[in-house]
């Protein structure tokens, strides 16, 4: 279940919703007649979540689309499911809903981040998942997909089962080619278009889609953890830049890329990408971490694995251009320590916990 969290935050857990679960104990009613209007009760939270709840919102019957009904769940009062629903008058419960049995056929989780009890679960709900399940099982697959350089994603609608997210059947799928130097924003955008499409197309043969269901296969089965702030820290000797500029595009509009210099914490902004250095002494080989500032393009470039990658601002106390980094702090440490034309000073890698290590060896 895809959920875009900043950080990991509090855990998901399962909570145990009314017991008068307001679905039918089977799957949907009139399922033998595809295309039948639907009573949808719709779980979500986030931007992603009201593409699927927008498009929902249009095929209503009323002007002869699948969706009989449609009302919401969401987890708190000040999220964009909320704000949508509101401003187009759709009835809106708090998590857990207090809902009657039998008020709803279906039930449909777009980026929700909480297990359902296992009543609502075996009544029937479907899940929009952005990923080709099973890769990218888990609440940050859009993330994980950048991270890794995979060029080919998609997007599932799967059958919710319980106790654990993203493992149900598969009703239907379509892949996406991930553009070039693509951000996880930006296809989050893709992808919550094209997931609220295939949501209306499942539900327009919804009993054909249940009947060639498949389950998922364990080969190629991956997870997607919640990303987290530890996971900006760059280890300069260890990833390249093909790895860091992945980094930068998959958590960068949310977390800042670190690094240390002089035992202080530097926020990295406004990254460039891969830069070309002539060092001066053809000889000698940068260490990872040091710092070279090319006045002609106001960039700081930084010695990786396997070259140098740039940035044209800085967080040092408070926001910095390259340039103001450059001469109120780098070039007076370099003029005391050792006068250099190309002013080389060194960022300092910092090794993280357990936790973002396995992350960054997942990404060698």
């Amino acid at each position: 279940m895809w959920m875009p969290c900043r950080t990991a935050g509090a855990c998901v857990e399962a909570v145990r919703c009314c017991p008068q679960a307001g679905f039918r104990q089977r799957w949907p009613r009139r399922l033998s007649s595809s295309g039948s209007p639907w009573r949808l009760l719709f779980f979500g939270s986030d931007h992603f979540a009201v593409e699927s709840l927008k498009l929902l919102t249009s095929n209503r019957s009323s002007s002869g689309g699948i969706v009989e009904s449609l009302e919401v769940v969401t987890l708190s009062d000040d999220v964009p499911v909320k704000r949508f629903a509101q401003q187009n008058h759709l009835p809106v419960h708090r998590w857990p809903p207090n809902i009657v049995d039998g008020q709803f056929d279906v039930g449909v989780v777009v980026s929700f981040g909480r297990l359902l009890h296992e009543r609502l679960i075996n009544s029937g709900i479907l899940n929009v998942h952005p990923s080709l399940l099973p890769r990218w099982r888990g609440p940050a697959p859009i993330f994980h997909t950048i991270m890794q350089g995979d060029t080919v994603t998609g997007v599932s609608i799967i059958q919710i089962r319980p106790h654990r997210f993203d493992v149900g059947p598969i009703l239907n799928q379509q892949l996406h080619q991930v553009p070039d130097n693509c951000t996880a924003d930006e296809l989050g955008a893709a992808l919550s278009t094209k997931g609220a499409h295939l949501l209306v197309d499942t539900f327009m043969t919804l009993s054909e889609k249940i009947a060639h269901k498949r389950e998922q296969s364990q080969t190629g089965a991956t997870f997607a953890p919640k990303i987290n702030t530890s996971m900006g820290w760059i280890v300069w000797e260890e990833q390249t830049c093909d790895q860091i500029d992945r980094l930068y595009r998959a958590i960068g509009s949310r977390i800042h890329l670190r690094t240390s210099w002089m035992g202080r914490t530097i926020k990295l902004l406004d990254f460039v990408g891969k830069c070309h250095i002539s060092l001066l002494d053809q000889r000698r080989k940068a260490a990872p971490g040091s710092v070279s500032f090319l006045k002609e393009t106001n960039t700081l470039a930084v010695c990786c694995k396997d070259g140098w990658v740039g940035f044209k601002a800085v967080v040092l106390r408070k926001n910095l251009t390259a340039t103001d980094f450059y001469n109120g702090y780098l070039h007076q440490t370099l003029q005391k320590e050792r006068p250099c034309e190309t002013a080389q000073g060194l960022f300092v890698s910092r090794k993280q916990g357990s936790e973002a290590h396995h992350m960054r060896d997942s990404m060698l």
